[in-house]
This record gives C-alpha cells, structure tokens and sequence, in this order.
C-alpha cells in the first residue's frame, strides 16, 4: 500500500467535502488535496454536526446527509440532507428528513441502489447512549424529493449504522451495521460486534449475519466486494478514545459473499477509535481512509491505496 495523503486537522465543526486528484507515473506519487467547508456551526442543522455521508445519485446530483443540533446527546438531533444538483454550484440548504418526536436520530447514511430506489438509514437512540438506539430506514423513489414513512430494520437495542452498503452479484444489498454495548459514554464496550444485515432483492426481507467479535471490540464495518464470493471489511476498534499504543483497526472477511465471516483481528494500521472508509475504486483499486494515529487525536486523515486486493 503507498500512502497518498496526510493533510492537518481542520475545523472540527464543519462538514469537510474532499476531492482528491493524484497522478501516478512510475517511482513517483504526487497529490493534491482540495478541502472546501460546505456547512458551518450557523447553517441550518444546529451547531452540532457529525457524521456526513455523501452520494451520487442516478441523476448526477450529489447528496449529503448529517445529523445536526444541539449536541450529541441532546434530544433535538435530526437527520438533515442537503443536495448539489448537477451542474450547480451552491449547496441547497440543510433540511430535516428523519426526525423522531422526543428522540435523538443519528448515523444517516445515504445510499443509491443501481436501478433501484434512494435509501436512506439512520440510528434513533431511546436512552442515553447509543447502546440503547435502534437502526430506521427510509427510502426515496424521486431521487431524495420526497421520502416514505421511516421502517425499523431491526428492533435490537444498540445496534447502529455508518457506513454505506453495497450491491452483491444477486442483486441483494448488504449493509454493514454494528452492535454497541455499554453504557460508558466515554468507551465502546469490549463485547462491541460488527456484523451486516443483507436485503433480498425478491424477497424484499431483510436477514442478519452471525457478530463479528475481537480483542477489543469492534464497530463501524466498511466493506468492499474483492470477486462474486471474497468480501473484505474494515472496522473500527473499540474501547476508550484516550492515548495509547494498543488500538488497531480490525480486519475480518468471507469467502462465501458475504454469509459467514472470520472473527475480527487486529491490522498494522493504528486507529484511535475513530470511524475508517474502505472504497472500491473503479479501476479496481482499494482506498482505505483513516487517521493514522494512536494518540487519540483523530488526525492526520491518510489515505492508502491497494492494487492487490
């Protein structure tokens, strides 16, 4: 893996879209990263804005969800979209699409199924920490215009969402989902699993994999297909967000599309407690976007490429 990217820390309250343009000629890596603030603490979505998730959609716009408000732990959260039409420049205005009377949503992420709908999932929290949150959908036939009424995928208090799912050869999604236990604010619990709910497409059901357990824990899967049958997924570690030379992102994987997966372990790469992205590229090529850190400060962001799967 060559590592491409390592830029500083930028302000922690605004949702960052980066587009990175690299040239590789033989011997040589050369990058340069672009970071353009969209939102700020006094846009609409309050002044606490956490996980964005973004999406091109079939039309060509680009959509970018979030859940925003008070703080983390407040009551008024919601879950805001916000979209860029093709060819436009200027970002609409955040507006609330999953808001539960009386609840905190979080975790949106949005997602475009090839040929099929828009979905959008989300995390609605019904105690004080996320241990207590179950997993909500909802799902779009006009490109994000208008949305259904929000489903539960499943009614298993802790577990959550954050990352994208992806489409398998059959045409079910798989959607890595995780289960947090614990209710320590300041740790994910040791007994912390990933696993992945898959939606038949004929079907239209919904069925789970077994939990994927490790040393210390593990949440947020971020998968990406190899072939038809070898899946491969990072996860973030769990236990607390302080200093230490002991936290590493976990690897697990399947070779039987997803079904069944070997028990997490840990990879060389640090992480301190902090969410990754793993892509497929479209030349085939793996992204892998981390914080290559163990000092519980989530920078520097870094970004290494794989060409061997």
């Amino acid at each position: 893996m060559t590592s491409l990217l390592s830029p500083s820390r930028t302000t922690p309250s605004r949702l960052l879209l980066a587009a990175c343009v690299s040239l590789l000629l033989p011997g040589l890596v050369r990058a340069e990263l672009v970071v353009k603030p969209v939102f700020g603490p006094a846009d609409p979505g309050g002044p606490y804005k956490h996980p964005a998730a973004i999406e091109e959609l079939a039309n060509g716009d680009l959509y970018i969800v979030f859940y925003g408000g008070q703080g983390e732990y407040e009551g008024d959260t919601a879950v805001y979209g916000s979209r860029l039409a093709k060819g436009a420049t200027k970002w609409t205005p955040p507006q609330p699409i999953a808001d539960t009377p009386g609840r905190s949503d979080g975790n949106g992420v949005i997602w475009q199924q090839p040929g099929g709908p828009l979905w959008l999932f989300y995390v609605v929290r019904y105690g004080d920490t996320w241990s207590d949150s179950v997993i909500k959908y909802k799902v779009s036939s006009d490109q994000g215009a208008t949305w259904s009424d929000s489903d539960v995928l499943t009614f298993e208090r802790g577990m959550m969402v954050r990352s994208q799912p992806i489409e398998l050869p059959d045409g079910d999604m798989l959607l890595p989902i995780y289960h947090e236990t614990g209710n320590d604010k300041e740790v994910v619990g040791a007994e912390s699993s990933s696993l992945f709910a898959r939606h038949d497409k004929e079907k239209k059901s919904w069925s789970f994999t077994d939990k994927i357990h490790s040393r210390l824990g593990n949440i947020q899967p971020s998968v990406v297909a190899l072939d038809d049958d070898r899946l491969l997924a990072f996860c973030r570690r769990g236990g607390g967000y302080g200093t230490g030379r002991d936290g590493f992102m976990v690897r697990t994987e399947t070779s039987d599309g997803g079904r069944t997966w070997t028990p997490g372990a840990d990879t060389e790469y640090p992480n301190p407690n902090a969410a990754i992205d793993l892509i497929k590229l479209a030349n085939g090529h793996l992204a892998l976007i981390y914080n290559d850190s163990f000092e519980g400060e989530r920078m520097p962001l870094t970004m290494r490429i794989s060409t061997d799967g």
